[in-house]
């Protein structure tokens, strides 16, 4: 849910088409221990997820693919360490890895929660030794080679392994796991890889990734497998410690990146068929101006300005309030992954707010604080006397690293921060989610299912799959969200979510009490989903507002004070 910002590279997006053959699929799970209707989701601190199933269309496929062909294949099994893998994959992906870089084993395993609208995610787990993905891997080799296969146990090959998960696929025939593609489970599959990934089975996350998740993702396909295009990059990335430099590359940084008019053109694709950003702005709106209804001098702080159109739409309200409209003053934070799609700094935002004050005749004046939300300090923020403040973190604060990355911890800084100010209300909009310190394969199996929700919920705002410009919003504004998350950790990784009930936490230690949310808000937001898919939820549960597609929960508006 961010804007992109433009750095120098030559990295960039390419599609290739792959043929489709039409028929059923089918979970891999059939090859394992347990029952299709008794399967376990790995995952952290009991975090939400969902999952969906889709039947497959008569279409064809495309992924993400460098402009070089691919290399013939080898003539032998694929050598089990790092960067082997990593030489192997270069010439299969646009980003060319550079080292090796893995992360194993699970803290905890929890029972998935009810999923009303999609099939089970399958299970898989280290917790047992690995008893069950060696068992899974038995038995799709007796599936597709019969009682007895010629299996080459990757201890033979990288005796360091030691106690770690050994590989049973060395022996397998390729070519015939590809004939199997068209009945497996696009979800499955990249579980199955990302375990592998987990357990250092460089061999069989090679063969999955490079000889069968390849065929099954497509940027232009249904939603799970335009999920899965990126999901694969990000476990390309994972391999090849290559994480970082794709998440920057996904920031415009390609040869010919997008203009700023472009890039906001994407930023509008996803602002009007999905009601995210929307959902954060009209609740937060709808907080301060109930809290700001007998204030004469208003100051919004906002960490992420963006290009300021939240705050339009309170000066237009504001302005109408009974009495005349108060002074209004606005701090903005910079976000620094704007300044490409504004195009330029922040001075355009101020005089955009400046120019819409003034027609509606709102006295007003605008603060610019160029720096990124972990730089900001009290000086930085401008803060008058007999000042009302409102401070705004949309969708930003979990951009801030806390204490498992720093010791300077922004994230609880900035709280502390904030109610130093004393401000009258303080909002704030997060993802339901939990990807902040969760260990490798629960974080990929919870952004799995995070992003199959709102893939589905993007998909079903759009009446094209092969629309251009929305496969360019999801690359743009989405993609590098996901490779990230997969792909990096400490303080590469930025994007790291965090529940609700995590949040609370925070605010109460920093000191803020919950701010009520009325029924005026309430109705804002209810009147504002009107005008998407009658699909999307809105609940209000721990004083808070929930927005839920279908049975997923995508996104929580709170107050505090």
């Amino acid at each position: 849910m961010q804007t992109s910002q433009k750095h120098p590279s030559s990295v960039g997006f390419h599609l290739y088409h792959q043929p489709m053959l039409d028929t059923d699929t089918y979970h891999l799970s059939r090859f394992q221990i347990l029952p299709s209707n008794s399967y376990n989701e790995i995952v952290d601190d009991n975090s939400q997820g969902t999952t969906v199933s889709f039947e497959n269309c008569n279409q064809q496929y495309f992924t993400l693919e460098s402009s070089l062909p691919p290399p013939p294949p080898p003539p032998g099994p694929i050598a089990c360490d790092s960067s082997s893998f990593a030489s192997n994959s270069s010439n299969r992906s646009p980003f060319s890895p550079q080292g090796s870089q893995t992360q194993s084993s699970l803290s905890d395993q929890h029972q998935s929660l009810d999923n009303t609208y999609g099939s089970p995610i399958s299970g898989c787990s280290s917790v047992d030794g690995g008893n069950e993905w060696k068992h899974w891997l038995k038995e799709l080799e007796h599936e597709l080679l019969g009682p007895e296969p010629d299996i080459v146990d990757s201890r033979d090959f990288c005796p360091e392994v030691g106690q770690q998960q050994a590989s049973a696929v060395s022996g397998w025939n390729w070519d015939q796991i590809v004939e199997m593609i068209p009945k497996l489970d696009l979800k499955d599959v990249l579980i199955r890889c990302a375990q592998a990934v987990s357990d250092d089975d460089f061999q069989t996350a090679a063969g999955l990734m490079d000889k069968v998740l390849v065929k099954m993702v497509s940027v232009s396909g249904d939603p799970l497998q335009r999920l899965g295009a990126y999901m694969l990059e990000g476990l390309r990335a994972k391999v090849g410690s290559t994480g970082s430099t794709i998440y920057k590359s996904l920031k415009c940084e390609q040869e010919q990146p997008p203009t700023s008019k472009e890039l906001m053109n994407y930023m509008g694709i996803l602002y009007r068929i999905c009601p995210y950003w929307p959902f954060a702005y009209t609740s937060a709106n709808a907080v301060i101006l109930e809290a700001m209804q007998n204030e004469s001098r208003i100051h919004i702080i906002d960490f992420q300005i963006a290009q300021g159109t939240q705050w339009k739409l309170l000066i237009r309200d504001l302005a109408q309030r009974p009495g005349g409209a108060p002074y209004i003053r606005v701090t903005g934070v910079d976000d620094s992954q704007s300044f490409h799609a504004r195009g330029g700094g922040l001075h355009i935002v101020g005089q955009n707010l400046a120019n819409h004050a003034k027609s509606l005749g709102v006295p007003f004046e605008f603060h610019s604080a160029a720096m990124s939300g972990c730089e900001v300090q009290l000086e930085n923020l401008g803060v008058r006397p007999g000042e009302a403040v409102a401070v705004n973190f949309p969708y930003v604060l979990h951009h801030m690293p806390d204490e498992s990355v720093s010791t300077e911890n922004h994230r609880d800084r900035l709280l502390r921060l904030v109610k130093s100010l004393s401000p009258k209300v303080m909002t704030l909009v997060e993802q339901e989610s939990n990807t902040n310190t969760s260990p490798f394969l629960p974080r990929f199996i919870e952004t799995l299912n995070y992003y199959t929700a709102m893939f589905e919920s993007i998909d079903a705002g759009s009446s094209n799959r092969e629309d251009k410009e929305r496969i360019s919003a999801e690359q743009h504004c989405v993609a590098r969200d996901i490779v990230n998350m997969i792909a990096c950790e400490g303080r590469e990784r930025v994007e790291r979510h965090e529940l609700l009930r995590k949040w609370m936490s925070r605010l109460a230690m920093a000191g803020f009490k919950q701010y009520p949310l009325s029924a005026p808000t309430t109705a804002a937001v209810r009147n504002l989903l009107k005008g998407f898919k009658d699909k999307y939820r809105l609940e209000c549960r721990d004083g808070a507002l929930y927005l839920s597609w279908m049975s997923r929960d995508m996104s929580t508006s709170s107050a505090w004070w």
